[in-house]
């Protein structure tokens, strides 16, 4: 700790990130070992992040993160989209295709940012909000083999024809290395297959995009 910093609110914050990691939730004694601190601080810490919904505690006494962190999350897509836009672009204006993020919600795949080409006579119309369940589309595969092995990625990106959209094909790469974030990039274009070349493509605006996220 610095003299910038506060020690009760990086207490806080390490502590919704030790019950973000755990699916049972922790007691109060867990969490005061883990934390290296004594009971009455970390009852102290627990009220405090009641009081806003960032933290519930069950009847056995377990605290767990609380419904409170979704509102906060619903504020990341927007600075999500941000950062990813520029490499889109350039992947969109490169191909000459829908370039498009996608993130995990629940058990399905949204796009939280979509970006056209500039200069084509015809592309497919992909619209940010778009969702579809994981197991379809290159989006959502992408997504799912990017939690596997990296040998269930090779070459680094995943191709589909037709899942979503008649006669249309797609590529995309999950988002590798981000913490907190699911999610993959993707083009998709009105082709038979997608050329080798825009799949490599795809794998590098991935790694774009993660950078810009770390």
């Amino acid at each position: 700790m610095t003299a910038e910093t506060s020690q009760t609110l990086d207490r806080g914050l390490r502590v919704l990130k030790l019950l973000a990691d755990t699916d049972h939730g922790l007691t109060v004694t867990e969490l005061s070992n883990k934390l290296g601190v004594n009971r009455t601080v970390v009852y102290r810490l627990l009220a405090t992040l009641e009081q806003h919904a960032l933290v519930r505690r069950d009847l056995g006494g377990r605290a767990r993160v609380g419904l409170g962190v979704l509102r906060l999350g619903r504020q990341v897509h927007p600075l999500v989209r941000e950062a990813a836009l520029p490499a889109l672009r350039s992947l969109a204006e490169e191909v000459g295709a829908t370039a498009h993020l996608t993130l995990v919600d629940g058990t399905e795949a949204l796009a939280v940012a979509v970006v056209e080409p500039s200069w084509t006579d015809y592309h497919v119309a992909y619209r940010t909000g778009f969702r579809h369940p994981l197991d379809k589309g290159a989006a959502g595969r992408a997504i799912v083999a990017g939690r596997g092995p990296d040998q269930e990625l090779y070459p680094g990106y995943v191709l589909t024809h037709g899942e979503l959209e008649a006669g249309a094909s797609g590529a995309a790469a999950p988002l590798l290395g981000v913490t907190g974030i699911e999610g993959s990039v993707g083009v998709v274009m009105l082709m038979d297959a997608v050329p080798e070349q825009v799949g490599e493509r795809v794998v590098r605006a991935a790694q774009e995009v993660a950078d810009a996220l770390r």
